[in-house]
């Protein structure tokens, strides 16, 4: 689980940009996309000069960011468009929790977007923002993702409704596949859950608890993402009722709504499998707990019939001159066929009363 450390000596630079995620190989690129119902033009690697020359204002407009690793073409694009440089440095921190701002004129969101790691129990994590301001959506990624690929080809093919609409209509789309992404990360790991608690029934191995914990500590952080992002949705939902902001339509709040509820399936949804966890945890020890008694059992039955046995030779141990038995010329015989006879009754009397 990713969890935010604080650096000795580490101070706050407010007027310098540094971004703090992981995938700093990647460079940065741009797409933009202008469209309304009846014209639709792409530019697949635009710069920044641009801008002035793609943008129509009279349409809808999708600018796409990957990559965060050059300062200055973040710098230019929050000057170009006017962002504020908190908020700038909100998108190069990706160690912050998914967060909305909302203003007379923008709307600022960011959100975590999480997908199973490949050939392991880990959970990958990409920070991705947005800024709906003026007609005009802007997406910001650490790296480039295949998250958004189908409403790309639903704006070239004008497929559905994304072109008749503005662009609060496109963000409602853009999180509704993040959000898509929680249902894979949740499903995926729901899916190693039943395979640990199937191999639990199977195995002591000590390593299936350390797994059991890591998943654990994966719906924690799956938990810890969605709570934030729940409220910003709420929060967008109650932003219908301020006449002040022009941002979303007053059509598209129903859309955002459903993404409120969805996050609230899928709290339930995490809920419901840490269930599972506390319940394959239990079931572990349970079995751990079942193997130890077997154990010892067995190993005080074989105490209790050695019990008499000892006794008996113990008492011929003893070094006493008159003990009448000694002298019997067949005496080593009847005390061990006596000692035999004792192990079969006690063995009898154990499996009646089903000891073992």
């Amino acid at each position: 689980m990713r969890k935010i450390k604080f650096k000795k000596g580490q101070k706050a630079q407010l007027n310098h940009l540094e971004y703090t995620g992981k995938h700093k190989k990647f460079e940065s690129e741009m797409q933009l996309f202008v469209y309304d119902d009846a014209d639709f033009v792409e530019f697949p690697d635009i710069e920044i000069t641009d801008f002035k020359k793609g943008i129509n204002n009279q349409k809808n407009n999708w600018l796409n960011l990957h990559g965060l690793n050059e300062i200055d073409l973040i710098e230019a694009i929050g000057a170009f468009f006017k962002i504020d440089y908190f908020l700038l440095s909100d998108i190069l921190n990706t160690s912050r929790r998914t967060k909305l701002e909302e203003y007379s004129d923008m709307l600022f969101f960011n959100i975590k977007s999480m997908l199973p790691a490949e050939h392991s129990d880990n959970i990958s994590v990409e920070q991705i923002s947005f800024l709906l301001k003026d007609g005009i959506l802007i997406s910001f990624q650490e790296k480039r993702s295949d998250f958004f690929t189908h409403i790309r080809e639903r704006i070239r093919n004008h497929s559905g409704i994304v072109r008749t609409k503005k662009v609060d209509f496109l963000l409602y789309l853009l999180l509704d596949a993040i959000m898509e992404n929680f249902y894979i990360t949740i499903e995926n790991e729901e899916d190693k859950v039943e395979e640990l608690i199937r191999i639990s029934k199977e195995s002591a191995d000590p390593s299936i608890l350390v797994r059991i914990e890591k998943h654990r500590d994966n719906f924690n952080f799956l938990k810890r993402a969605i709570i934030p992002l729940r409220d910003s949705l709420l929060a967008i939902k109650n932003l219908k009722e301020e006449e002040e902001f022009k941002c979303i339509e007053s059509d598209s709040f129903g859309y955002f709504s459903r993404l409120h509820q969805k996050s609230l399936e899928l709290l339930e949804q995490i809920e419901s499998d840490m269930g599972m966890l506390e319940s394959a945890s239990n079931f572990f020890f349970s079995s751990q707990s079942h193997k130890m008694n077997e154990i010892m059992k067995t190993l005080t039955i074989v105490s209790a019939i050695f019990i008499p046995l000892t006794f008996i030779a113990g008492i011929y141990g003893m070094n006493f001159e008159h003990m009448p038995e000694l002298k019997y010329q067949n005496g080593y015989y009847v005390v061990i066929g006596i000692m035999v006879l004792i192990v079969i009754a006690m063995m009898i009397y154990f499996k009646k009363r089903r000891w073992f």
